[in-house]
C-alpha cells in the first residue's frame, strides 16, 4: 500500500516511522525547511520538502497512485484542502484527515471529509470510560454506515440487571454485541444473564441513546 503523509509534526512523522516498519510505502511531506531536515537526516528520500495544499507538490510525491492519504497538519483548513483535492482531483478512495480543534469538525463533515480523527475527542472518550458516572460511553461512530457502537454499564436495579438478554427491552435498531464481566468479555447469546456491574456493547442507529440509557440505568437515574 502506498500511503501519502501530509505534515511531518510528531504523529506524521511517528506514523511515517510505522507503516514503513509494517513494510509499506510512504512518503512524508513537511513544508518547514528546518523540519524537513531533521527528518530527513532519518528517514531520507521518504520524505519530501514541500507544501502539501500545492498541487505541484502532490503529484512530485504521487498523490496519483496513492492508496491512502492521510493529512495531519497543524492546520485544519490545510487538513480540509489537502484531503479534498485526494478525493475529488485525484480520486483517491481512503482519506484520514487529523481535526485540530474539535469545533471544526463540522466542517470537515460538511466538505465530506471523513473519517477524521481528532486528539481531544479521543482523549474525551478515555475519561468517559475511566469515569463510571458518565454511565454511557460512545466507543465508534460508523458515519457512513449510520451506526454507533456504544458501552453502558448495567446498574444494580435497573431494567436490564438480572434478566437474560433476549428479554431486555430494547427499540428497534439496537444490537446487543458483547458482555464485558471480570475484564473478559464475551459474545452473548438469547439466554445470557445479564449482571449488574457488568459493560454492555451495544451497536445502534443514531438518536437511540435515551432508550439505552433508561433500560440499563438505576431507577434513580433513569
Amino acid at each position: 500500500m502506498y500511503v501519502l503523509i501530509a505534515g511531518g509534526g510528531k504523529v506524521g512523522w511517528n506514523l511515517t516511522r510505522e507503516l514503513l516498519s509494517k513494510g509499506h510505502e510512504v512518503t512524508l511531506l513537511e513544508s518547514t525547511r528546518d523540519r524537513y531536515l531533521t527528518i530527513e537526516q532519518e528517514l531520507e528520500h521518504q520524505v519530501q520538502y514541500g507544501d502539501a495544499t500545492e498541487l505541484w507538490v502532490l503529484e512530485r510525491a504521487g498523490i496519483q497512485r496513492a492508496d491512502l492519504v492521510i493529512a495531519v497538519t497543524g492546520d485544519d483548513e490545510d487538513n480540509m484542502l489537502i484531503c479534498q483535492m485526494a478525493k475529488e482531483k485525484y480520486l483517491c478512495e481512503r482519506i484520514i484527515a487529523r481535526v485540530n480543534n474539535p469545533r471544526n469538525r463540522e466542517w470537515f463533515e460538511l466538505l465530506g471529509v471523513a473519517p477524521t480523527v481528532s486528539a481531544t475527542d479521543l482523549i474525551l472518550r478515555l475519561i468517559e470510560h475511566e469515569v463510571p458516572s458518565y454511565g454511557l460511553v460512545h466507543l465508534l461512530d460508523l458515519r457512513d454506515e449510520r451506526l454507533e457502537i456504544i458501552e453502558v454499564e448495567v446498574a444494580e436495579g435497573s431494567p436490564a440487571a438480572g434478566v437474560q438478554v433476549s428479554q431486555v427491552v430494547l427499540p428497534e435498531g439496537v444490537l446487543i454485541i458483547s458482555i464485558l464481566r471480570d475484564g473478559a468479555g464475551f459474545v452473548p447469546k438469547a439466554d445470557s444473564m445479564i449482571n449488574a456491574g457488568d459493560e454492555v456493547l451495544l451497536v445502534l442507529d443514531p438518536g437511540l441513546e435515551d432508550a439505552i440509557t433508561a433500560q440499563f440505568a438505576s431507577p434513580s437515574d433513569a
